[in-house]
């Protein structure tokens, strides 16, 4: 299977109801259009969202560092680029409307106490059955589950679908890094969602109370890219990658999302390493690269699970073997 196909095969899910409701539509110019801008925007959104969970719950605040209900989402939409109205009850008349099993990452979500009549609070749905809102209950801005409030919810409003580009066919090159930038954030925006999960070596598949290293990459592949590596340890994530995707040897190409894979540790310093021949070490440990020379992986019970750490000139820099992406 092509590159090409992984990555229309991993954003499909992200991108069907956008493009059915295009063609529905009817004009020429939609059908010549691939709505990569909105699934680029959808995972900003959804990065955006993740790393403002825990901000302080203030009313009527538009952030940085407090948000009310309405507020929250105003701000995320901004640093995606879409400006919005900043009152639930605008929101609630705002893009067009969509069914409650047909949501999708980035759209608006409505509630009431009682799931009827105007609603009270809103949220931004991320994907994996899971909202963002700003809590005046918790006082926080917080993670939940839209299966646990089904009874609240009042309707959805979807705002990307109608930036669709400029009617024309985008560049094939462009078009697919872009796709391939909003997989990266929706992969790491699922493996955040595990920040702080204890770690266990050779965690079972079978929950997801603990986790080691390729479990935790594992999960985070599968949600956030809808891409099954098995259920194998790094050294068979690392040859997933060779067969079905890209990879590199050499750090500086590093890129977002990539899964980055190490030789045991054998010291703090560089030149703990030196003399090494690279390609016959074995790979002991996985991880995910951010960018910014940001690794969010989980390697050891003392270091408190799942964790962002640094990676150039640690340890981890010199125990670099390889990295890429499954697709």
């Amino acid at each position: 299977m092509t590159k090409r196909d992984w990555l229309q095969k991993s954003t499909v899910a992200v991108m069907l109801s956008t493009s059915l409701l295009l063609f529905a539509e009817g004009g020429q110019a939609a059908a010549k259009t691939v709505d990569s801008q909105s699934s680029v925007k959808a995972g900003k959104i959804v990065q955006v969202a993740t790393s403002l969970i825990g901000k302080d719950y203030k009313y009527g605040a538009v952030g940085p560092n407090s948000f009310g209900s309405a507020g929250l989402a105003t701000y995320i939409y901004k640093q995606a680029g879409v400006t919005i109205d900043d009152t639930i009850a605008k929101l609630y008349k705002a893009g067009k409307s969509v069914s409650a099993d047909n949501i999708q990452p980035g759209d608006l979500l409505f509630f009431s106490s009682n799931g009827k009549g105007a609603p009270a609070f809103m949220g931004i749905y991320i994907g994996n059955d899971q909202y963002i809102y700003s809590s005046q209950g918790e006082d926080a801005v917080v993670l939940k589950k839209v299966s646990d409030y089904t009874k609240k919810l009042l309707g959805a409003r979807r705002i990307l679908a109608e930036d669709t580009g400029t009617g024309t066919t985008p560049d094939p090159g462009q078009e697919e890094e872009s796709n391939s930038s909003a997989i990266a954030d929706k992969v790491i925006a699922a493996g955040k969602k595990y920040i702080g999960t204890p770690y266990e070596y050779g965690s079972s598949r079978a929950n997801k109370k603990t986790m080691d290293c390729s479990e935790f990459t594992m999960w985070a592949y599968r949600e956030g890219a809808n891409i099954d590596m098995g259920n194998g340890g790094a050294r068979s994530q690392a040859n997933f990658v060779k067969s079905n995707g890209t990879y590199t040897t050499d750090i500086n190409k590093l890129k977002k999302g990539d899964l980055v894979f190490f030789m045991a540790y054998k010291g703090y310093k560089e030149s703990d390493y030196k003399g090494i021949n690279v390609p016959k070490q074995s790979i002991t440990h996985v991880g995910i690269y951010m960018g910014d020379d940001k690794l969010l992986h989980t390697f050891s019970k003392e270091s408190g699970g799942v964790k962002i750490t640094d990676f150039k000139n640690t340890h981890r820099e010199y125990r670099f073997i390889m990295g890429g992406r499954p697709y």
